[in-house]
């Protein structure tokens, strides 16, 4: 099916989901309540047209030209070569409408405003156009049928000549009231929200958009210097690449000979404990012996300052910060209560398709699901992301900390474990007078494991696993009771 030409909105993001802009010479709605970011996404709309070499214009009913070139300044644009018309209302003629017995004074003025915007249009004859805002279309309208007619007959003048137009307009209005929505080409919904703790959430939606195919649903998006960044939903079946299906090793051999030989290109692994019981670790051996191994790994961290989790490494005889200072592996610190799912999503997907990422660690759950807007759709978000990482053969460690020291080993803030392919499991127990630790795999969908529980030491310089422990009791009830001899223990005496 051949595609029409397209207008690239200068907002990379938005243009994705678009599957590469918004036909030409069509009429587009862009709705949102006030700050949601319709006039700076229209100023990089109009600002795209003029690099391309095209005419732009803006009308603006409801900021003079002061206020508009003031906000593009904000963000480092310059309006100098786009068109700007601003309808001023007269005062004359509001003040001489008390002697017109005939005609109301918002007549006279819809009146004055089409002759004006018709004259303006045949001067700069535009490639592109923004109308900002309906809201003043309408109440000039006075009637929703003479607003009807006024809009199809400026979307009449202004299709015939070949221009592409995005009409804007806040969501303030009777939101029954749809009549636009079936006049206009496309319809692009922003939001924005404000959680009761930590930055606004800002989303976009096209709603609408005919005869097109686009990335349906809602997307995340920021409004920093510069305009609008857009983070397209991630939609992991349209992201495939080949890889070499093989083991990866962690560096450790007895925890590879745990895991049948080790993880999995392509595979996610779950790491499931108590705080301090040793996750993270893991995923930092996982991540050092990837940078051994001349590729690259990237540490995706809500929970832990990259300092800690440098002293803690460094503790245990893994060099993060020499791999880290020559480029193999990055560690990026995350704040849950400013960064969006979307844009967390977009940090994971750049990791992979700039920095040549083969591991991938994100440490932890906790922190991403205090990032979620509702923790029901943790699941499905991590659901795309894992399959994505997948397809591209990543391996990605996954920590998620369970509730309290010695709690249940079944209770976690969320239950994901269904979608990763390996689960490791890490408790506490007590021997001898002193707090141990245990390790075990209790799941690998690529092959074989052990399933017995060994003894997990960190000890200044080292990280040890120790030989099967069969005397244990009460495992899967959270906290694991060692009833055998200690010299079964790591570093165990004989009596």
């Amino acid at each position: 099916m051949e595609q029409p030409p397209r207008s690239t909105t200068g907002i990379e993001g938005l243009d994705i989901i678009l599957r590469g802009g918004l036909p030409r010479g069509c009429v587009y709605l862009v709705e949102g309540m006030p700050g949601a970011g319709k006039t700076t996404l229209s100023l990089q709309f109009l600002l795209e047209g003029v690099r391309l070499g095209e005419s732009s214009l803006y009308i603006t009913l409801s900021e003079s030209r002061r206020e508009i070139e003031g906000a593009a300044r904000t963000h480092g644009l310059a309006l100098d070569k786009v068109s700007i018309f601003e309808f001023v209302p007269s005062e004359e003629l509001f003040a001489e409408s008390e002697q017109v017995t005939v005609f109301h004074a918002s007549d006279l003025e819809l009146n004055r405003l089409t002759s004006q915007l018709l004259a303006e249009i045949e001067r700069v004859k535009p490639s592109r156009v923004v109308f900002d805002s309906l809201s003043e279309m309408r109440l000039l309208s006075q009637s929703p049928s003479r607003y009807r007619r006024q809009i199809l007959a400026l979307k009449q003048a202004l299709v015939t000549r070949g221009c592409t137009v995005m009409l804007l307009d806040d969501s303030s209005r009777d939101k029954a009231d749809l009549q636009m929505h079936s006049i206009v080409h496309g319809v692009i919904s922003l939001t924005k929200t404000s959680p009761r703790y930590g930055g606004a959430r800002r989303q976009l939606e096209v709603a609408k958009l005919r005869g097109v195919n686009f990335v349906s649903g809602l997307h995340d998006f920021l409004i920093e210097t510069g305009g609008l960044c857009v983070f397209p939903r991630l939609v992991a079946a349209e992201h495939r690449a080949s890889y070499e299906k093989e083991a990866v090793s962690s560096g450790l051999t007895s925890l590879d000979m745990l895991l049948g030989g080790g993880l999995q290109r392509g595979t996610s692994a779950l790491l499931l404990g108590p705080v301090g019981s040793g996750k993270s670790v893991i995923g930092s051996l996982y991540a050092a012996a990837a940078a051994a191994r001349g590729e690259h790994a990237v540490i995706f961290t809500f929970d832990e300052s990259s300092d800690a989790l440098f002293t803690r490494s460094e503790g245990l005889g893994i060099d993060l910060k020499r791999h880290v200072d020559a480029g193999r592996i990055i560690v990026k610190q995350i704040d849950p209560a400013e960064l969006s799912p979307g844009e967390f999503a977009h940090l994971v997907r750049g990791s992979v398709e700039q920095d040549g990422t083969r591991v991938i660690v994100i440490d932890s759950l906790a922190g991403y699901l205090a990032s979620m807007p509702e923790a029901s759709l943790l699941t499905v978000q991590m659901h795309e992301l894992l399959s994505f990482l997948n397809h591209h053969g990543f391996l990605t460690l996954l920590i998620l900390t369970q509730h309290g020291l010695l709690g249940n080993a079944l209770e976690t803030p969320t239950d994901i474990s269904y979608l990763a392919d390996s689960v490791i499991l890490m408790r506490y127990f007590e021997a001898a007078g002193e707090i141990k630790k245990a390790i075990s795999v209790i799941k690998k969908r690529t092959g074989p494991h052990e399933t017995t529980i060994r003894e997990f030491r960190l000890a200044p310089k080292s990280i040890a696993i120790g030989a099967p422990l069969s005397n244990f009791q009460g495992v899967l009830n959270g906290v694991p009771v060692f009833v055998g001899l200690s010299t079964e223990l790591i570093g165990g005496k004989r009596d």
